[in-house]
């Protein structure tokens, strides 16, 4: 029996991520706090750089999932609590490793760690915090946990260098970009989902519900904050309005409204995104450019459809408190834009 679940003002997406973080907070307490001591070191400038991230305000999202999904399978154990912190050193690490490839001076609304300490030091303090999350992995003990992370920071790495054959290519198709948020993003919400029903000794069956639970969730994530990019707030996104149009990033808004627009729209987003030519009304262009043919409503009905796809994962599973909280937290994600 599938899941159903409303995107059209449901009070899950009002609730938004606070069932999810009431319910997995003793879970997430102990994850906070290995996370501070892991972050530790005699080198000061990895603890004082590591803090400046972890302190900036995320949701923690990926980590809860772990948590979850751990509980919802019945695991009685403390493993989950070592891969929610793996996860979260793996994202954290990726976010600090982004901000030098993508030359990005604010994150969560704070300037980034590579405009405080420079690009060496975030760059480095990133392979720390990997390394450390493998060790973590390791103490767990579990082959197919540490297989699936393990595979899931592959994936991350080629999606970035995938991202880099796609920047400023206006040429690239939907399917392209939709590989490369795959690998970017998605992966490590799908790992992040896996490793809970693994830990708790599930069979094949609750591994594919929740790795598809996952990765559909990620999709719909990105494609929000893409959206977001060209209609949100700098609260809501973490980072400046406009952003990736001045780093020349093509996105899915950017990809519908290209293929629709006249020969003049697409000269624009040739000169500011190929040629980075970008003026500070060029935002306000972009943006009536997207919302004349509808590019921003179309990329949030596709995040809709991979969340619809995220909650009908969730049905194989039995109904209770955690089975809820994460259909709240996919129609959360998928609500960010309003």
């Amino acid at each position: 029996m599938a899941v159903v679940i409303s995107f059209e003002n449901p009070a899950s997406a009002e609730r938004g991520l606070k069932p999810l973080s009431d319910i997995v907070a003793p879970g997430m307490a102990r994850v906070n706090s290995l996370i501070l001591e892991k972050a530790g070191s005699d080198v000061d400038l990895i603890p004082e750089l590591a803090k400046h991230l972890i302190d900036s305000g995320g949701k923690r999202l990926r980590p809860m999932l772990t948590i979850a999904a751990a509980e919802m399978c019945g695991y009685p154990g403390e493993g989950h609590v070592k891969l929610a912190a793996s996860v979260e050193f793996m994202h954290t690490a990726t976010l600090l490793h982004d901000d030098v490839v993508d030359e990005s001076d604010l994150r969560r609304g704070k300037p980034s760690a590579r405009m405080v300490w420079g690009n060496q030091a975030s760059v480095l303090v990133g392979d720390f915090l990997l390394g450390q999350a493998f060790q973590m992995m390791v103490e767990v003990g579990s082959l197919d946990a540490l297989g699936v992370l393990s595979q899931a920071a592959s994936i991350i790495a080629e999606g970035e260098v995938m991202q880099l054959t796609t920047a400023q290519n206006l040429a690239t198709t939907e399917d392209e970009y939709l590989a490369v948020i795959r690998a970017k993003t998605a992966a490590l919400f799908s790992a992040a989902s896996e490793v809970g029903p693994i830990v708790a000794g599930k069979g094949a069956e609750e591994r594919a519900a929740m790795r598809s639970f996952g990765t559909n969730l990620g999709l719909a994530f990105q494609l929000i904050d893409d959206a977001l990019d060209y209609s949100g707030k700098q609260k809501q996104l973490g980072k400046r309005v406009g952003d990736d149009l001045r780093e020349g990033k093509v996105t899915m808004p950017v990809l519908l409204a290209y293929r629709r627009g006249n020969q003049d729209e697409r000269a624009f987003w040739k000169r500011t995104l190929v040629e980075r030519d970008v003026t500070d009304e060029d935002l306000d262009g972009a943006i009536s450019i997207l919302r004349r043919h509808k590019a921003i409503d179309d990329t949030v009905e596709r995040a809709r459809h991979y969340g619809a796809i995220a909650a009908d994962a969730l049905a194989i599973f039995p109904e209770g408190p955690h089975r809820a909280a994460l259909l709240d937290a996919v129609a959360f994600c998928v609500s960010r834009v309003h």
